[in-house]
């Protein structure tokens, strides 16, 4: 038992780890562009990096189904599923959205906040705890970040609905052999109709990890 649970905390370790420096390419490479080439140049800079990072949050999925973690499915699948959503359904699908200004604070807020989480769970699975700058950082930056990261994301769908709209890409029309149609348009309007009662639920729930996890350090 104790050596799948040094096993469990290994892979995690590494996991956490191996995202981490992602992450830190992603904000890194951001940071760099906005400063020698400006805005419109950020998403071509951080492309790959990004979607990499992103898309191996759907290992943490499988995680918490298999009892890996401990963090609830319903709070992790909407907030990847949204952002894959974004990394793949709009910025990677229509390049028309890719050099708005509103990608440059979607990548920075996106990536402060990952490069913050995935460190405080590597050195908690390293060391067995993480330190108090570290854990109050981990959950008091989404107080700015969250919102920021939320504006952008539909900020970016929406400015991407024309373009869905005039390109139909992704859409399904009839007739055809499955007697089915699907309009992408509509499904990112249903996204979009999704973030109003999904983001203030996700921030009341973030608030009260919050509370819970700094009332316990102050405890310990």
């Amino acid at each position: 038992m104790a050596f799948f649970s040094l096993l469990r905390r290994l892979y995690l370790a590494i996991y956490n780890w191996v995202v981490f420096f992602g992450w830190a390419q992603v904000l890194f490479f951001a940071l760099s562009t906005l400063k020698e080439s400006g805005h419109q140049h950020v998403y071509r800079a951080v492309e790959r990096p990004l979607q990499l990072a992103q898309t191996a949050a759907v290992l943490e999925i499988f995680h918490g189904l298999v009892g890996l973690v401990r963090s609830p499915i319903t709070a992790t699948l909407p907030q990847i599923g949204s952002r894959l959503f974004v990394t793949w359904g709009i910025l990677w699908s229509f390049p028309e959205v890719q050099t708005h200004v509103l990608v440059s604070s979607l990548v920075i807020s996106w990536s402060i906040t990952e490069i913050i989480r995935y460190s405080f769970f590597g050195v908690k699975e390293l060391l067995g705890f993480a330190p108090a700058w570290l854990l109050w950082l981990r959950y008091s930056t989404f107080l700015l970040l969250y919102p920021t990261g939320i504006t952008s994301e539909v900020g970016l769908i929406y400015i991407a609905l024309p373009y869905i709209k005039e390109s139909a890409k992704y859409c399904l029309r009839m007739p055809n052999k499955w007697n089915f149609s699907f309009d992408y348009f509509y499904a990112a309007l249903l996204v979009i109709a999704f973030y109003v009662p999904g983001s203030p639920h996700m921030y009341q729930y973030m608030l009260g990890q919050r509370k819970r996890a700094l009332s316990k350090s102050k405890r310990e």
